[in-house]
């Protein structure tokens, strides 16, 4: 894959493709009513035409924002790729920000056109309409129950489309006109910052940026035109940019989306891709589904789960060591995968998968022994979006489970004295959308400031620790990453969620979200009743199972890290809340602020707190909750 970045852009890629594959080769996929519907790369560059030249006759121009909101579905990147062929800047929401959320993106890009799936989005944007003075135009996609709305400025996709398609016949030469004024410098689109340590920023990735990601991701794992791979991840997570977007379009493989978000696995099973890239949070999420489900069967199934993944699991730590593995190991490991690892990932939709990739923030070891285990090859990316998405990755030969690789071609790593993690390359991104002073305290003498805390190995290898500024002086004087801690807590299943803080005068304490379905059907084993997850939370029986697994974590930490103190949360941690970010990433300060009581409690020795707050619920109404939130010591 040679690109010339100075002069490519992506909808110049489309047609390139275009022209090459024609109606021949299937570059999108998607699922409806249970059949896949295929759209070949002719067919792809034919409705980003008509779209872009629609909307330049609703008076799209260079330079004009314009924001897309739904699930993953082709028209989200027809929509995106239509924009670009203007000159235009694509931005991206998660489909289930709240219309707060959704505003204050908007209202920051400054943006002229949305391009919203269906009705429930099309209801968000025009609830804020008043409150967006740039906003041009509503375009929706889905016409169902839309019938009735006759607001000004509001067309469906068809009629956009059907627009563009009488300005191709007035002014055939227009839209290649457009095509050709394009450059690689230009800016591509505006991705939102996962917003972990603070507001959201919005960043501006150029063509030149993205499509060099995608360049050095080849050049480090080669992906093949034939492959599939299924987006299913937010467009507005850089990630799925890199994959659904510049690599799609690079390497011209197909790009398949799911009916609906409940189906993923099942559709995941039927395609059988061979790429997949996703956070942390969707590997946690597969590797605690499989270990519910081994509770729940029979105990010979159980047995032969635990004997196989010992023996799966002890391959892949001497991996990790870069240690040969000795014969009679590699033979057992065979036999395991022929009894359980080979239909196991078959029924997880990874027996085809050839490159797995997790990045957005830190993977458990144990998570990552998991699949490595069942024979997935997953490997560490390390990235933000300020990087366009990914700076060092794993290679073939090279995984191991403390590090996140080498940099890829064209990009550079070095440690600051004070130990934060600098980057260059031409992934860099171009700055924060009308924020400079921001953009210029990004940067040190011309290396990118991540503001993570790591180091290199011996071997080149990036080792993260954690953000800078939450990494913990231990009684000893020693530096601690309360993530790592984080991390091995999640691997539980009962678990999903924890915020290690430190305690006083020293020591870590643990503020615990168990999983309520897990743990539900744990109660419901034990002939527990309960009513809420307030209850669940709070039981005595509860709080003994969260105590063994804390207990066992500690035996794998540093003596002086161990956790001394918990709490179990009595509400799970959500988005809207803004206690977690839309890709599931725990935002720190939020979650310490929100339950600053439970863990000044925690700190001042007190073995009960009670609590008595209003939450706000997804409906738009609110709940009182009133609960006795035990304090318990580990040990």
């Amino acid at each position: 894959m040679t690109i010339d970045l100075d002069v490519t852009t992506f909808p110049k890629l489309l047609k390139s493709n275009a022209d090459s594959f024609g109606a021949k080769r299937t570059a999108l996929r998607q699922k409806a009513f249970g059949i896949w519907q295929s759209v070949s790369w002719q067919d792809y560059y034919q409705s980003v035409k008509s779209l872009s030249l629609g909307l330049a006759k609703l008076g799209l121009q260079r330079g004009d924002k314009v924001a897309v909101i739904g699930n993953n579905r082709p028209a989200s990147l027809y929509a995106q790729l239509a924009a670009q062929s203007a000159g235009a800047v694509s931005v991206a929401l998660y489909p289930d920000a709240t219309a707060s959320e959704a505003g204050r993106i908007l209202r920051l890009c400054r943006a002229r056109f949305v391009v919203a799936e269906d009705q429930e989005q099309a209801d968000k944007i025009l609830e804020l309409r008043e409150s967006l003075p740039d906003l041009a135009a509503i375009v929706y996609c889905d016409p169902r129950g839309m019938r009735n709305y006759r607001h000004e400025g509001f067309h469906s996709l068809a009629q956009v489309q059907q627009m563009g398609r009488e300005l191709d016949q007035a002014q055939p030469e227009l839209f290649e006109r457009q095509l050709a004024a394009g450059r690689g410098d230009d800016v591509a689109l505006i991705c939102t910052t996962s917003g972990a340590t603070g507001e959201p920023r919005a960043a501006l990735l150029s063509h030149k940026n993205l499509l060099s990601m995608a360049q050095g991701l080849n050049a480090a794992d080669p992906k093949k035109a034939g492959d599939e791979f299924v987006s299913f991840l937010p467009f507005a997570w850089f990630g799925e940019q890199i994959f659904s977007m510049a690599g799609a379009l690079a390497v011209g493989y197909t790009v398949n989306f799911p009916e609906k978000p409940e189906t993923v696995l099942a559709d995941l099973r039927e395609i059988g891709p061979q790429l997949m890239f996703s956070p942390p949070s969707v590997w946690e999420s597969i590797a605690a589904g499989v270990q519910v489900k081994i509770m729940d069967t029979t105990p010979f199934k159980r047995f032969m789960y635990r004997r196989c993944m010992g023996i799966g699991q002890r391959a892949a730590l001497l991996k990790f060591q870069g240690k040969a593995v000795p014969l009679s190991l590699r033979l057992l490991n065979r036999l395991a995968r022929v009894c359980l690892f080979r239909a196991l990932k078959d029924r997880l939709g990874l027996s085809r998968v050839r490159i797995a990739l997790t990045g957005g923030s830190a993977l458990g070891s144990e998570v990552f022994a998991f699949f490595h285990a069942i024979g997935v090859n997953l490997k560490q990316v390390y990235g933000l979006t300020e990087l366009s998405g990914v700076a060092c990755m794993h290679r073939d030969g090279e995984v191991r489970d403390h590090t996140v690789g080498t940099p890829l071609p064209g990009t550079e790593i070095r440690i600051s004295a004070e130990g934060e993690i600098l980057a260059r390359g031409d992934g860099v991104f171009r700055g924060y959308f009308q924020d400079e002073q921001a953009t210029a305290a990004a940067f040190s003498d011309g290396w990118l400031k991540t503001g993570d805390a790591g180091e290199l190995d011996e071997r080149g290898q990036l080792v993260v620790s954690d953000r800078l500024k939450d990494v913990m002086a231990l009684s000893d004087g020693s530096s601690f990453a309360p993530q790592f801690a984080e991390n091995k807590l999640k691997f539980s299943p009962f678990i999903k969620e924890a915020l290690v803080v430190a305690g006083k005068p020293s020591g870590l304490m643990a503020l615990i979200c168990v999983d309520g379905r897990v743990v539900g059907k744990w109660a419901g084993d034990q002939k527990l009743s309960y009513t809420t997850y307030s209850d669940l939370a709070g039981k005595d029986e509860v709080y003994g199972l969260v105590e063994g697994e804390v207990a066992a974590v500690n035996r794998t930490l540093p003596a002086l890290a161990g956790i001394s103190r918990f709490a179990v949360l009595y509400k799970e941690l959500d988005a809207d809340e803004g206690e977690l970010t839309r890709t599931g990433k725990l935002r720190r300060e939020a979650v310490a602020g929100n339950y600053s009581e439970l863990i000044e409690a925690m700190r001042g020795g007190q073995e009960t707190v009670h609590i008595d707050t209003v939450i706000d619920l997804q409906d738009g109404k609110s709940a009182r909750i009133q609960a006795r939130v035990p304090v318990r010591n580990v040990g």
